[in-house]
């Protein structure tokens, strides 16, 4: 079975996935980031993770410049995953698809703006 090829560069966007304030965090998920950083499954939950609501387990987030808050293993300096290996199941299947929204919206903004740098404001 071949991978479809993407039309998308996730090291040319500032993070915006990972700014989501629900990053869900599944048992299996949990066990991996707990595996990750050789940590008791109940030490990582309480360290990596809260509760939204009562029924689902989220990623913790941490200040950001550019979005407000941002996922707490962004790396914010260098604009990348710090877990790539060990990230949470939804980040892997993102997009979900060829192409990313916001990597296309970016990618034009960029080019109309006529700065390959440019992130858009809030």
């Amino acid at each position: 079975m071949s991978k479809k090829k993407v039309d998308y560069d996730c090291m040319q966007c500032p993070g915006y996935c990972c700014s989501y304030p629900r990053i869900e965090v599944t048992d299996k998920d949990l066990k991996r980031l707990a595996r990750h950083f050789d940590l008791d499954l109940a030490i990582a939950e309480k360290r990596f993770t809260r509760w939204y609501e009562k029924d689902e387990r989220i990623l913790r987030h941490q200040k950001d410049e550019i979005y407000g808050e941002i996922c707490r293993f962004f790396d914010t300096d260098a604009r990348c995953c710090t877990i790539y290996a060990a990230r949470p199941s939804v980040c892997r299947d993102y997009p979900n698809g060829r192409k990313c929204g916001y990597y296309t919206f970016i990618k034009f903004e960029r080019k109309h703006q006529d700065d390959p740098d440019f992130i858009p404001s809030a």
